[in-house]
C-alpha cells in the first residue's frame, strides 16, 4: 500500500469512527501535533495540543469526538517517499453550536515500513483559537 493509499484509508477509518484501523497505520511512538510553540495549543485548542504514541492519538481522537463533522474532504494528496501532503476542505459544529469552515493541510510522515511516524495540521490557527473561545467565526 502507498502512503497516500494509507492517509486514505485513515480519512475513511475517521469517517467510519473506526480506531482500531487507524491505531493500526500509526507507529508505537507517533509524534501527534508535536512542535515546538503551537500558537493554538499555547491558546488552549485541545485538539491541537502535542501528543505522543497511540495513547496520544486516542487523546486526539477523543477530544474531536463531539464535533459534527458536516464536510471533511479531501481535495488532493501530494506524496514523496517519505511524507503525504493531503489537501483538505472542513466543515464541523462544536457542541456549542458554533460552526467551523476552514481549508487546510495535513502532513503526514511514514517509516520504512509504512507507519505513521507524524501527523501536523496546517489551518487557520486564529478562526480556530476564536471558535474555542466562543466567538463567531
Amino acid at each position: 500500500m502507498s502512503n497516500a493509499a494509507t492517509v486514505q484509508a485513515i480519512y475513511e477509518a475517521f469517517g467510519a469512527g473506526d480506531v482500531p484501523t487507524i491505531l493500526g497505520h500509526v507507529s508505537d511512538d507517533v509524534q501527534w501535533e508535536s512542535w515546538a510553540d503551537n500558537s493554538a495549543a499555547n491558546a488552549g485548542l485541545v485538539w491541537m495540543r502535542g501528543r505522543q504514541g497511540k495513547d496520544g492519538v486516542l487523546e486526539f481522537l477523543g477530544s474531536v469526538a463531539d464535533w459534527k463533522f458536516e464536510q471533511f474532504d479531501v481535495v488532493d494528496l501530494l506524496e514523496s517517499p517519505t511524507k503525504v501532503a493531503a489537501e483538505m476542505e472542513i466543515t464541523y459544529v462544536l457542541p456549542d453550536g458554533t460552526r467551523v469552515q476552514d481549508q487546510e493541510v495535513h502532513l503526514w510522515s511514514f517509516d520504512e515500513a509504512g507507519r505513521v511516524t507524524r501527523f501536523r495540521h496546517y489551518l487557520d490557527t486564529a478562526k480556530h483559537t476564536k471558535a474555542h473561545l466562543g466567538a463567531k467565526v
